[in-house]
């Protein structure tokens, strides 16, 4: 083992018992998110070799319809995001996340709500990368309008969209409820979430009832960003869409 350490002196300088590096050893334990992260303080020597393995072990976790977009969103250099049914992932809090997995169907075990918040949560860092991500995102008014949880918990998720839509970064808006009344609703056909690469292709990802679809046929990804623009036409200007956010939190200005 590298520097010479048993497993327990590994396991006391991280925090762990003898037995658990042990058992990480011989794969009878899954590593964890938080033993990957000591691995690197203690073994890493500023290699960076257990954070890319960080990276790797997330991907593992998350739902298998979902592994394929993961790492395109989060080297994403811009984001066009539609949501009409709860708040789209990026945006949501731990509490708002968990309730809403945790009372998914099937129903997950403990373990795996755990495992799928903390992923979720974990696409976060894409608000704070140094490469900035231009982020624009159109939420249906029922998502705000439909509470999740508790009360208490959407407050505190309708508190953090505020939070979000005053970064910089980031341009949140609302497609009201009466979006259709002129005879023509552009969000009637579900999510979408478009992406700019690095390289500077575009693709499109769609998601439902558990299954998913990555498109990336010009013609079609030009469809979708057509009918992208048409749903931030009708939505409120980013003003008038904190205004609504806020005054459904209960926040005085």
């Amino acid at each position: 083992m590298k520097k010479g350490l048993t497993q327990e002196q590994l396991g006391t300088q991280m925090g762990f018992t003898g037995a658990a590096i042990s058992a990480m050893e011989r794969l009878l334990h899954p590593v964890s998110d938080d033993m990957l992260v000591q691995l690197e303080r203690v073994l890493g020597g500023g290699t960076g070799i257990f954070e890319e393995m960080r990276e790797l072990v997330r991907l593992e976790k998350l739902p298998e319809q979902f592994r394929g977009y993961a790492p395109i969103e989060q080297k994403a250099v811009a984001l066009w995001l539609y949501a009409n049914h709860v708040v789209h992932g990026l945006f949501q809090t731990e509490a708002y996340a968990r309730a809403l997995i945790a009372g998914g169907h099937p129903e997950p075990t403990p373990e795996r709500v755990e495992e799928l918040v903390l992923a979720r949560m974990a696409r976060k860092a894409l608000f704070d990368r140094k490469v900035v991500c231009e982020i624009e995102v159109i939420l249906d008014e029922s998502v705000l309008r439909r509470p999740i949880g508790s009360e208490e918990v959407m407050r505190e998720q309708l508190e953090y969209l505020a939070e979000c839509a005053r970064r910089r970064n980031v341009n949140l808006q609302v497609l009201p409820l009466d979006a259709g009344l002129g005879g023509e609703y552009a969000g009637d056909r579900g999510m979408m979430n478009l992406v700019e690469t690095p390289a500077h292709d575009h693709v499109a990802f769609l998601e439902i009832q558990g299954e998913s679809l990555l498109i990336t046929d010009r013609r079609k990804v030009s469809t979708y960003t057509q009918r992208y623009a048409k749903i931030r036409a009708q939505a409120l200007d980013p003003r008038r869409s904190l205004g609504l956010i806020e005054e459904l939190a209960g926040v005085r200005r």
